[in-house]
């Protein structure tokens, strides 16, 4: 289909050790725009840079001593990486220690490349790469949305919740995700972004994406959008809800970085859902129950459906001569975003507590081993092609690994060849 240079190829290769993976499509429109992706945001001397980076955080001094550099010499060019989004500066909130680590294709440098109007990145060549990579065929989205964890997960609409439902976690209310964050920002929406330069844009606002806790930090040092107050992101939020978007967030329990509000037309996780048939986001633990006493049958539920979740069912009435409708509810399809809810001006659909609630990993180190390891990479990210992590990181892999269920501990066995892990793997079984 066409060359690629070593040195992106390299860079592709480091991805794999990392929770998103950046895999070569089939379809040769596909396969175009990967490389035209790369080729924007890479120059080959910066592929080859970042395809030699850790993919756990790392101190300037750690990098430069694993690539034989001059740390002086190494900054700048760290730095322009940082600013294009390929790269993530995490500053420690009270050391003031920088330490960088590998932006994943998504959520990362996809969504980075089009959250400012004006930059180095050309928007609209950069635009129809993503296109035609993610949409030329299958190979990215199944990469990013195939598997059981997933990068986001739904959140239900605060208002359209039943009055009796059962107390909902702060884990699960975006306002309360919003108030308790450290810091916050506001960007334009990467997604409507692209869709405006391929002339698909929907009338949804495109200043409506949150960063928050580091994301935030990051993307307000960065200049990737613009700090906000509390209120004011109280106020997206609402704004979000009157339009009907779905609120998706970081599909981690503790400081999450993101929350976005979503359309169904351009979100490329709910596209996912649309198109694929694919569990794009995780969904929120509320599904939608119908009063029929209350229902009009006027089928505003089901338009509002970002992922076509409801249909109106046709039932005959005595003494009638046309069929009444009422929505029935595709609960394996249903995300509990509560837009339906939200839309129906009768209160006959309210939100209420599902039975199988949704598990949500405890921070984003759960959520990354999960996804490793689901998609058969762990000693990738364990052993970083030969390069130590440190002790630190181990510890903490462990400690998470240790937590995880009985048959994805046994995933992750298989995928290990060290005794240690072997070993300590199988006494949590033991234990358990």
């Amino acid at each position: 289909m066409g060359h690629l240079k070593q040195e992106y190829r390299a860079f592709v290769r480091r991805l794999e050790a990392t929770q998103g993976a950046l895999p070569e499509p089939r379809d040769p429109r596909a396969w175009n725009g990967w490389k035209e992706i790369l080729e924007i945001l890479y120059s080959p001397e910066e592929a080859d840079l970042a395809s030699r980076l850790p993919v756990a955080p790392t101190g300037l001094d750690g990098i430069a001593e694993r690539l034989n550099l001059d740390p002086q010499a190494l900054k700048p060019r760290l730095d322009a990486l940082c600013d294009r989004g390929v790269v993530l500066d995490l500053v420690h909130p009270e050391t003031a220690e920088t330490k960088y680590v590998l932006a994943p294709p998504m959520a990362g440098f996809f969504e980075f490349s089009m959250m400012r109007t004006q930059d180095s990145i050309p928007k609209k060549r950069m635009a129809e790469a993503l296109d035609a990579y993610i949409h030329g065929d299958d190979t990215f989205v199944r990469e990013v949305f195939g598997e059981e964890t997933v990068i986001g997960r739904a959140l239900v609409h605060e208002s359209g919740l039943a009055d009796d439902v059962p107390e909902v976690l702060d884990y699960e209310r975006a306002t309360a995700i919003v108030s308790d964050a450290k810091s916050r920002s506001v960007s334009l929406c990467y997604c409507r972004h692209k869709a405006g330069h391929l002339g698909k844009a929907c009338d949804a606002p495109q200043e409506t994406c949150m960063s928050l806790n580091a994301g935030a930090d990051f993307v307000i040092r960065r200049k990737f959008g613009r700090s906000v107050e509390r209120s004011e992101a109280l106020e997206l939020l609402a704004a979000g809800r009157a339009r009907g978007l779905v609120h998706i967030a970081d599909n981690v329990r503790q400081e999450p970085t993101y929350i976005c509000s979503c359309c169904a037309c351009c979100c490329t996780q709910l596209q996912s859902i649309n198109r694929y048939d694919l569990q794009g986001v995780n969904p929120s633990g509320f599904k939608p129950h119908s009063d029929p006493h209350k229902c009009a049958g006027c089928a505003r539920c089901a338009r509002a459906c970002p992922v076509g979740a409801i249909t109106m069912r046709p039932e005959r009435s005595q003494a009638r001569r046309t069929n009444e409708l009422h929505p029935l509810i595709d609960e394996d399809r249903c995300i509990g975003c509560g837009l339906c809810a939200d839309a129906c001006r009768k209160r006959a659909m309210r939100m209420r507590r599902d039975g199988k609630r949704p598990y949500i990993p405890q921070d984003t180190l759960e959520r990354t081993l999960r996804m490793v390891i689901e998609r058969g990479r762990l000693a990738q990210l364990l052993f970083d092609e030969g390069a130590g992590r440190g002790a630190h990181f181990l510890n903490a892999v462990f400690r998470t690994l240790l937590a995880l269920p009985p048959a994805q501990r046994m995933l992750a066995r298989e995928q290990v060849r060290s005794r240690f892990i072997r070993a300590a793997l199988a006494r949590s079984r033991d234990l358990s």
